[in-house]
């Protein structure tokens, strides 16, 4: 059996992908640190879509984990074609508050952590010529934001490597899609520290990401942006200085209290 894995799966957008791929009757590997909500939401889809839901509880800070979740599959005698890296840490505040170990926290599980899962299940997916890759990055990622430097930075990489893949992988019957959301009704904010209340722009539902993403990689997009604003941001960056970007970035973001 094939099975899908999707990483940050205990809330927000991995949750909605989770419930979407079990509804369209995709096997499923559920990975996230929170092991009780994993189990409750696996026992929910398995009863629900009648698809097998395996549970990987691991920290994707921990730079081993990559590799555990590898071995769990391999364990497990499962195959992963679909994966979807949602996963994401954030700290909102200037650069120079963000306490050391915090700092390498979000480095590991924007970055190290999504790219280490993908090296070690790509090559399965190109021996068999099949297989999907969506990477959550943001909007962020397209210019650095102030107050939140650091996470816009990760998402730069997330982007950056995404559109990488998309170019080496082509012809060889896998495809990737980073997929660039702006702000998403979860409970990111507030792990984050970031204030959802002065935020400048709509917050969608986790569901418009999902919607989508699968919509892009059906197009084989390279990037997706999923709602009409997030796509009148980007060109309007077109239009303007990156002086003007980096300062409306602030502005929309608006992390520190007026």
């Amino acid at each position: 059996m094939r099975f899908t894995l999707i990483t940050g799966a205990s809330m927000g957008i991995g949750e909605a992908f989770a419930r979407e791929c079990a509804r369209r009757g995709q096997h499923l590997i559920l990975v996230a640190r929170s092991g009780d909500r994993l189990k409750a939401l696996a026992e929910e889809l398995r009863l629900e879509s009648g698809v097998t839901v395996r549970v990987c509880v691991e920290d994707l800070s921990d730079a081993e984990s990559p590799t555990r979740i590898y071995e769990f599959c391999r364990k497990q005698h499962v195959g992963v074609d679909f994966l979807v890296n949602c996963a994401g840490l954030s700290h909102a505040g200037d650069f120079d508050d963000i306490p050391t170990g915090k700092l390498e926290e979000i480095m590991m599980v924007n970055m190290m952590a999504m790219a280490r899962l993908t090296r070690l299940l790509l090559p399965d997916m190109v021996a068999r010529r099949g297989g999907c890759i969506i990477n959550i990055a943001s909007l962020g990622a397209l210019q650095g934001v102030p107050g939140l430097g650091l996470y816009s930075a990760t998402k730069a990489f997330v982007v950056t490597l995404s559109e990488a893949l998309y170019g080496e992988l082509k012809g060889k019957g896998v495809k990737v899609v980073a997929v660039c959301p702006g702000f998403i009704n979860t409970g990111f904010f507030e792990r984050a520290g970031h204030n959802r209340a002065n935020l400048r722009l709509p917050i969608s539902e986790t569901g418009v990401v999902v919607k989508a993403a699968m919509k892009g990689l059906k197009k084989n997009s390279v990037r997706v942006y999923p709602t009409l604003i997030d796509r009148v941001l980007v060109f309007s960056q077109r239009l303007v200085s990156r002086k003007i970007v980096i300062g409306l970035a602030r502005f929309i973001a608006a992390v520190k209290d007026s």
